[in-house]
C-alpha cells in the first residue's frame, strides 16, 4: 500500500511539471509578439510556480497523513490477528532465546516440556538454514511429534546479528499446526484400504489326473473349504472366479495381520484334515499367493496383483508374495518347484517362437552377463532355430574366461560359426525396428549382457528357468519361464523338439546344448525331473557325444589347485554350512568360485556351501546345497537369485571380508524366520 500512495505522488509531480512547461513555453510565445506583457507573464509565471509548490506540500502531508494512519490499521490488525491466533505462536532466536508467544502457546504446551522439545526443532531449524540457498532470509516447514501429538511448524526466519563467537543468528515466528486427528483419520483411511488377492492352488491339475472321480470332489471340497476359512479368519471376502483360482478382497490392516503371522496358510493347506484319505499319498495341494495395495482404482489393483502373482509362479509357487507401499516381501518358497507333466505350455511357445522369427528382419540372442555353457548352449540352439527358418542370427558374446574359452575357440574354427558370435557394439549397428531380441537364461534387467541394447529393442523374448526376481524384464511379447526346468538349455531343446520343423542340429550344437544341461544339473544329480531327460534322451537320439561334452568341463591343473586351495581354506558354520574366500582378484573369480562351491557339496556333513570371489571392484558368491538350505533365499537378500539347490549373487564396492560378513548375517536371519 504505502509502495501505490508514492506512485501516485510521483505521478502527480510528473503531470505538474508538463503543465509547467507549456505554461512556460505559452507566456514566451504571447511575450515575443507583444513586448509589453513580458513583466506581465513573469509576475504571473512565478505566481503559477509559488502556488504549485505550496499546493504540492500540502498533498505531500495529505498522503503522508492517510499512510500513517493506513500503516497504523495494518500493524493494529496484524498484532490482533498475532495474539488471538487459534494456532500456538513463539518468535524465538536460534540462540533460543524466546522473544514472545502467544496465549494459545502457553496454555497449549502448559502441561508439555517444550523447551526440550524447542531445542530439537531449533537445531532443525538451523539445519534448513545451513542447507538453504538464501542465508538472510526463508520460509521454514516441520513435522515435530510434542507431548504425543503431531504438529507443522511452520515459519519465516530473518537474519539478525553475529553472538561473540562471530555465529549467526536469526530470528523466527513459529506457527505449530496441530496435525494429530487428520493423522489420525490419514491412518484410519490407509488401514481400511482395499487390497486385491489371488490365491492359485499351484497343482491342481496334477492333483485331478491323479486322482479317481469319486475323491475328488472330496479334496477340491476341502480346499476351498480351507481358503475360504482362511480368509474369513481376516474379514476377507474370496471369491471363486476359476477352477483353481480364487479373488480375495481385503482391508489394509487385515493383511498387516496376516503378514505378520507369517501367512500361515502356505503351511497350514498342507495338513488339511482328509479324514476318508490320506492326501500326501496322492499329491500335497501348495499355494500360490499375491496381494497388492498398489493402484488408485479396482482396475489398477488388479494389474498389480496380477503381476505379483506371475513373480510368485515364476519363482516356482508355494509361496507369497505381499507388495505393500512399493515394496515386496516374500513368505515360503523353501520346498523343491513342482514339475510339470504336460507339455502343452512347450508346445504353444514353439509354435509362437516361429511365428515371432518369421515376422522379424533378423535376430539377436543374449545371455547374462559372465555367460557359461546353458546361456551359450541355449543361445546356440535358438540360433540354429533362426537359421532353419531363413533369418539371420547372432549371438552377443564379449566375455569368455575359462568357462567358455575352449567352447568359443572350437566353435569359431567353423566357417559356420566365424561370424555368428559379436560385440555388443557391433550388435548395435545392425539393430532395426523389426530386430527380435532373444533373452535367455535369465530374467533380470540388469544381468543380461548388454542392458542397453534390452532398452533399445521392443520385440524382445525371454526363456528362463531362475526363480523370477522383482527386476524381471516386463515388457516381453512372449516369455517361456519354468521354474521346475533345470535349465534354460531344457527349455530350448524342447522348443526345438516340438517345432514340427526339420532342424539339423551341427554336433558343436548339439553339445552345447547337452553341456548346458549338465552344467545346471551337475551331471544330472540336481534339479532333474523327466522332462530334463527326455530332452537330453532327444539330443542323444540327434547324434550328441556325451564323452567329447565331458571334455568341456575339465579344468586345468592350475584352476583344479585354486580350487582345492578353496576347498582346504573353507570355515563351517552353524555345523553343516561351508564358507570359504577365493582372495585372488581374479577375472574368472565367478567361474571358480561355482566350481569351488560344487566341490565342497561333496564332502560329508556339508548341506549347503559358498564361495566368495572377486573381480575388479565386484564380489561375487555362489551358493550350493543339497536342498535342505535354500541358497535362493538367503542369496536373494543380497540382491542375487537363483534356485533352492544353486544360487548366485554380486556385490559392488565392497570387500571380500565385509561381503562375507554380509553373507552370514543373511544366513542367520534366514534361520531365525524359519524358527520363527
Amino acid at each position: 500500500m504505502p509502495s501505490a500512495n508514492k506512485n501516485k505522488v510521483q505521478k502527480f509531480m510528473s503531470r505538474t511539471n508538463i503543465y509547467l512547461l507549456l505554461i512556460a513555453i505559452l507566456i514566451i510565445v504571447i511575450c515575443i509578439f507583444e513586448v509589453k506583457m513580458i513583466p506581465v507573464g513573469i509576475g504571473l509565471y512565478a505566481v503559477t510556480i509559488l502556488y504549485t509548490i505550496l499546493f504540492n506540500k500540502k498533498r505531500k502531508a495529505e498522503f503522508s497523513e492517510q499512510l500513517k494512519d493506513l500503516t497504523l490499521d495494518v500493524n493494529n490488525t496484524a498484532k490482533t490477528t498475532l495474539i488471538n491466533s487459534p494456532f500456538p505462536l513463539a518468535m524465538v532466536e536460534t540462540t533460543g532465546n524466546i522473544i514472545w508467544k502467544s496465549e494459545k502457546y502457553v496454555s497449549e504446551f502448559i502441561e508439555t516440556n517444550i523447551e526440550d522439545r524447542m531445542d530439537e526443532i531449533l537445531k532443525e531449524i538451523k539445519l534448513t538454514i545451513e542447507n538453504s540457498d538464501n542465508k538472510e532470509k526463508g520460509n521454514i516447514k516441520l513435522e515435530n511429534k510434542i507431548n504425543g501429538k503431531d504438529y507443522t511448524i511452520l515459519g519465516s526466519y530473518v537474519k539478525s546479528k553475529s553472538d561473540h563467537k562471530n555465529e549467526q543468528e536469526y530470528t523466527t515466528i513459529l506457527y505449530f499446526i496441530n496435525n494429530s486427528y487428520t493423522k489420525k483419520l490419514e491412518e484410519k483411511v490407509q488401514e481400511e484400504d482395499i487390497c486385491i488377492g489371488i490365491i492359485m492352488i499351484d497343482n491342481y491339475e496334477e492333483i485331478n489326473q491323479r486322482i479317481s472321480a469319486e475323491i475328488k470332489p472330496l479334496i477340491t471340497t476341502q480346499v476351498e473349504k480351507f481358503i475360504y476359512d482362511w480368509a474369513s479368519g481376516y474379514d476377507a471376502l474370496a471369491i471363486k472366479s476359476d477352477r483353481d483360482t480364487f479373488y480375495c478382497i481385503m482391508e489394509q490392516k487385515n493383511l498387516i495381520k496376516a503378514k505378520e503371522d507369517k501367512m500361515t496358510i502356505l503351511d497350514d493347506i498342507k495338513n488339511i484334515d482328509m479324514t476318508d484319505i490320506d492326501i500326501s499319498e496322492i499329491m500335497q495341494p501348495t499355494l500360490s499367493i499375491a496381494f497388492s495395495d498398489d493402484g488408485e482404482n479396482f482396475i489398477e489393483k488388479v494389474t498389480s496383483t496380477r503381476a505379483v502373482l506371475d513373480i510368485v509362479l515364476g519363482r516356482g509357487g508355494d509361496q507369497a508374495i505381499i507388495k505393500m507401499d512399493g515394496k515386496y516381501e516374500f513368505f515360503g518358497g523353501r520346498t523343491q518347484e513342482l514339475e510339470k507333466r504336460t507339455k502343452v505350455k512347450a508346445r504353444t511357445i514353439s509354435h509362437a517362437l516361429k511365428e515371432l522369427i518369421q515376422e522379424s528382419d533378423n535376430v539377436i540372442i543374449m545371455g547374462h552377463s559372465h555367460g557359461d555353457m546353458d546361456s551359450i548352449g541355449s543361445a546356440m540352439g535358438l540360433y540354429r532355430l533362426s537359421k532353419t527358418l531363413g533369418k539371420e542370427a547372432k549371438i552377443i558374446n564379449e566375455e569368455e574366461g575359462i568357462g567358455l574359452d575352449k567352447f568359443i575357440e572350437t566353435a569359431k574354427k567353423e566357417a559356420e560359426y566365424t561370424d555368428c558370435f559379436i560385440t555388443v557394439e557391433e550388435a548395435k549397428n545392425i539393430l532395426g525396428p523389426n530386430t527380435l531380441l532373444i533373452v535367455v537364461d535369465t530374467n533380470k534387467k540388469n544381468y543380461v549382457e548388454s542392458p542397453e541394447i534390452l532398452e533399445e529393442i521392443s520385440r524382445i523374448v525371454v526363456i528362463d528357468h531362475h526363480r523370477r526376481s522383482t527386476d524381471y524384464i516386463e515388457n516381453a511379447v512372449l516369455t517361456f519361464h519354468e521354474a521346475y526346468a533345470s535349465s534354460a538349455s531344457e527349455l530350448v531343446t524342447e522348443i526345438l523338439e516340438y517345432s514340427q520343423l526339420n532342424i539339423e542340429l551341427t554336433n558343436i550344437e548339439m553339445e552345447s546344448l547337452y553341456a548346458g544341461i549338465m552344467l545346471d544339473t551337475k551331471n544330472f544329480t540336481f534339479k532333474t525331473g523327466v522332462r530334463t531327460f527326455e530332452a537330453a534322451a532327444y539330443l542323444r537320439k540327434c547324434g550328441v557325444d556325451i564323452i567329447k561334452v565331458k571334455k568341456w568341463f575339465q579344468s586345468d591343473l592350475e584352476t583344479y589347485q585354486k580350487i582345492s586351495n578353496i576347498v582346504s581354506k573353507s570355515e563351517i558354520i552353524n555345523d553343516n554350512i561351508a564358507i570359504s574366500i577365493y582372495e585372488e582378484n581374479d577375472e574368472n573369480a565367478n567361474i571358480i568360485a561355482a566350481k569351488s562351491a560344487d566341490e565342497l557339496l561333496t564332502i560329508g556333513g556339508i548341506t549347503a556351501s559358498f564361495v566368495l570371489g572377486k573381480t575388479d571392484e565386484k564380489v561375487y558368491i555362489s551358493g550350493r546345497s543339497i536342498g535342505d538350505i535354500n541358497v535362493q533365499i538367503i542369496l536373494e537378500k543380497l540382491g542375487g537369485g537363483g534356485h533352492i539347490t544353486l544360487a548366485g549373487a554380486q556385490l559392488e564396492n565392497i570387500s571380500l571380508e565385509d561381503a562375507k560378513q554380509e553373507l552370514i548375517n543373511r544366513i542367520n536371519e534366514y534361520f531365525f524366520e524359519i524358527d520363527n
